[in-house]
């Protein structure tokens, strides 16, 4: 008994991909002049919360009463104003001390794109807090505040984390404009590197993934002469970078693309947090290899599995199709929410299922396969079918680059 509860204790902590990360929390800089709340404005500030903000990992609404004051800060304009309305309309007294962001102090630079290779993104504005995302080179990033030499950001999964200085080049409208309308170069291999000159023996500038993306400035001897959001120029081999239109446009999400695209991921760390070849968890996995075929998905697992089609497993395996996710946790029960904390995608073959659990492996849902998983079996949820429609962004019609 006591080698099968260690067995499965080891398989809950290789396995172990919870649904979402610890939910960022921006401290308010608004200040209250009275300690104790309003209980008639409580209900409306739920309210609008649960309108606008019901996922604190996308969207921002951190609102509070003390006595007559309203304090906290919103990046959404909308979700302050419907709460104003709705306090005026109940005849509710308050003072408006709300911030909407993104806050003055940044003098209109608004705006930011990722200048390393990989961006760590925390949950908290200091580099010992849990590492919510990643960003990889190129990203576009939206910016609403900043504290202690980190920033607030949002990434174009809608994703709100902490991004450290050394790891964004900070932009106004107009900078992020001539950046976005710059012709780009995406790198196209797992790993590799950028020159200082067009010789692979001359000194690096960065480390480079795929999904880096640069501005392109010229071509010669085999190398792409590119330039770094913070004005750092390098070279890269041509044979390892594609023009991002180019690219964007040979994407095609078919099952056997799919599929192989994930297979390239094979053996990859598992990391917490990651989203990248550097270490993936396990939505960082399907978000990866979706992002590869031309896709965005949402961050977290327990966020995959609102989008796309219901796939029907409840008398067998028989409808799934490659590409397909599974969906992993704990259901419902006792009052208690359903909790979502894993997800792999479908390949085939003999019920086989692609994820990252201690590094990125294949296991089957088959009890008589030798690389069958009886751990993630017994704690299957549902499976679903992604659509392009169902995606946050479909790259080949709103490419994020430019």
């Amino acid at each position: 008994m006591m080698k099968k509860n260690l067995y499965v204790a080891l398989l809950l902590l290789m396995g172990a991909c919870a649904g979402s990360k610890t939910t960022t929390e921006p401290t308010s800089d608004a200040t209250a002049t009275a300690s104790t709340a309003t209980p008639a404005a409580q209900p409306h500030i739920d309210a609008v919360r649960q309108q606008f903000a019901p996922d604190k990992r996308v969207a921002l609404f951190q609102v509070e009463p003390h006595g007559q004051v309203l304090a906290g800060e919103t990046n959404m304009p909308e979700a302050k104003k419907a709460l104003l309305d709705r306090l005026s309309a109940a005849n509710i007294s308050f003072v408006d001390s709300i911030q909407v962001l993104p806050e003055a102090e940044l003098n209109g630079e608004n705006f930011a794109i990722v200048r390393n290779s990989v961006a760590n993104l925390r949950s908290q504005p200091k580099h010992s807090a849990e590492l919510a995302t990643q960003a990889t080179l190129g990203t576009p990033l939206k910016v609403w505040k900043k504290q202690s030499g980190w920033y607030l950001v949002q990434t174009p999964d809608q994703y709100l984390a902490w991004a450290d200085a050394g790891g964004i080049t900070l932009m106004d409208e107009e900078r992020y404009a001539t950046w976005q309308d710059g012709k780009k170069i995406l790198y196209t291999e797992p790993y590799g590197f950028a020159y200082a000159s067009a010789d692979s023996k001359s000194a690096t500038v960065s480390d480079m993934v795929f999904g880096n993306v640069m501005l392109l400035k010229n071509q010669s001897k085999g190398f792409y002469e590119v330039e770094f959001p913070d004005g750092r120029t390098a070279f890269i081999d041509a044979s390892e970078a594609a023009n991002y239109k180019d690219w964007v446009a040979s994407r095609q999400p078919t099952e056997q693309n799919l599929v192989e695209t994930s297979k390239k991921l094979l053996g990859l760390p598992y990391l917490w947090g990651g989203t990248s070849f550097k270490g993936v968890d396990c939505s960082g996995f399907t978000k990866t290899v979706y992002f590869m075929n031309g896709l965005v998905l949402p961050r977290d697992a327990s966020q995959q599995i609102q989008i796309g089609e219901l796939v029907d497993t409840e008398n067998g395996w028989q409808n799934m199709r490659p590409g397909d996710l599974l969906f992993f946790g704990v259901p419902a029960k006792d009052g208690k929410s359903e909790r979502v904390v894993h997800v792999g995608m479908w390949i085939g073959g003999n019920q086989e299922f692609i994820h990252s659990a201690g590094q990125v492996r294949i296991n089957s849902m088959n009890p008589e396969a030798p690389n069958h998983d009886a751990f993630e079996l017994g704690r299957f949820l549902r499976a679903k079918r992604i659509t392009p429609q169902a995606t946050l962004v479909d790259l080949r019609e709103k490419p994020l680059y430019e």
